[in-house]
């Protein structure tokens, strides 16, 4: 697989700073004013790119109440797959003008497609990158069919055992597209701490040889913190204006004023990350100056012996090195000496 992606002329590689998605997701609730809105509160964040869902109720299942249709328990419960997707899409008509937006303010923006027919309207639209939600990976005609755009995908692994990650790859890479970024999830809406198991990244990085990342459905921003560390170079996060606004994400959405948080937190965490040395930086090279060495710390007469009494160990760090401490214990001066002055070896017979 790539080990180098662009997206809209953002590269990401295992130098690059993470590329950081907003799931608007159902999020909107259905207002093009609130969509709009979510995008615009983002434009000065740092975030990458802003994901949408492109599906109908009719394109992602059926009008169907037998019980294998219905939702039962968590967030949805009570709810047929049919009634949740009627709430929870969005608007084809809306996603044209709603990238075009997203692009005005300096950000991506791409969808994650249901069925064959969303492919071919992203692609009509001109949408740059594809985002393969967890329950999709087993829709092999339509992965094919993306990979065949020769555009970036993301593919989410949330319900996903090794084969069906390895044969998902294997079609991209049949297709002559490698550039293929997979994404730690697990499907659960919210997911427990304990269900993450986020050192999966660094272990799907190296297994697949491809540019790794998290979908996260957890509360807060701990997890996601704790992907970038571990190397995730893609974090995905539902985003709202506020959680009791309500909606079928809304539960397990990150507030507006969180995800922005989480962004600024993300950057930092970048810059203290660094490359991975034993060098110094330049002021750190000056504070060895603060450290300890060799004083004189009485004052020594010519050809007195150099004792534990008169010499020490003590801050700056002007004088000989400590490691010199019990070679020159027993030693004599050179001259007069005055408490204070750095020790070196001429001082010394």
């Amino acid at each position: 697989m790539n080990k180098e992606i662009n997206i809209d002329g953002k590269l990401i590689n295992t130098n690059s700073p993470t590329y950081i998605i907003a799931e608007m997701s159902a999020n909107h609730l259905m207002n093009f004013d609130r969509a709009k809105e979510i995008i615009y509160r983002l434009k000065d964040s740092g975030t990458d790119a802003v994901k949408l869902q492109t599906y109908t109720a009719d394109t992602i299942t059926i009008d169907c109440d037998r019980p294998e249709f219905q939702i039962h328990g968590g967030l949805w419960d009570g709810e047929t797959r049919y009634s949740l997707y009627q709430k929870a899409y969005t608007p084809w008509e809306w996603q044209k003008d709603l990238m075009e937006y997203a692009n005005s303010l300096g950000m991506s923006c791409f969808s994650s497609p249901f069925d064959l027919t969303a492919v071919d309207f992203m692609e009509e639209i001109g949408m740059p990158a594809y985002k393969v939600a967890s329950y999709e990976i087993f829709d092999i005609p339509m992965i094919k069919k993306i990979a065949g755009t020769k555009k970036p995908i993301i593919i989410s692994t949330g319900i996903a055992y090794m084969e069906d990650v390895e044969r998902a790859l294997r079609v991209c890479k049949e297709e002559g597209n490698e550039d293929v970024i997979l994404l730690k999830c697990t499907s659960a809406y919210p997911c427990p701490y304990e269900d993450m198991n986020i050192r999966t990244i660094p272990l799907m990085s190296k297994t697949f040889d491809c540019i790794t990342g998290l979908s996260d459905h957890t509360f807060g921003s701990e997890v996601t913190l704790g992907a970038v560390a571990l190397g995730a170079k893609v974090v995905e996060k539902h985003v709202t204006l506020k959680r009791s606004d309500g909606g079928p994400d809304g539960g397990f959405s990150m507030e507006m004023e969180e995800f922005i948080d989480m962004v600024r937190q993300i950057r930092n965490l970048e810059k203290a990350l660094g490359k991975g040395t034993f060098e110094l930086k330049e002021k750190q090279v000056g504070e060895r100056e603060s450290g300890r060495s060799l004083y004189v710390v009485k004052d020594v007469k010519e050809g007195e012996a150099f004792t534990p009494d008169n010499v020490r160990s003590i801050r700056p760090g002007f004088g000989m090195h400590p490691m010199y401490y019990e070679e020159i214990l027993g030693k004599t001066a050179r001259r007069d000496l005055s408490k204070g002055e750095p020790l070196s070896w001429d001082m010394i017979n």
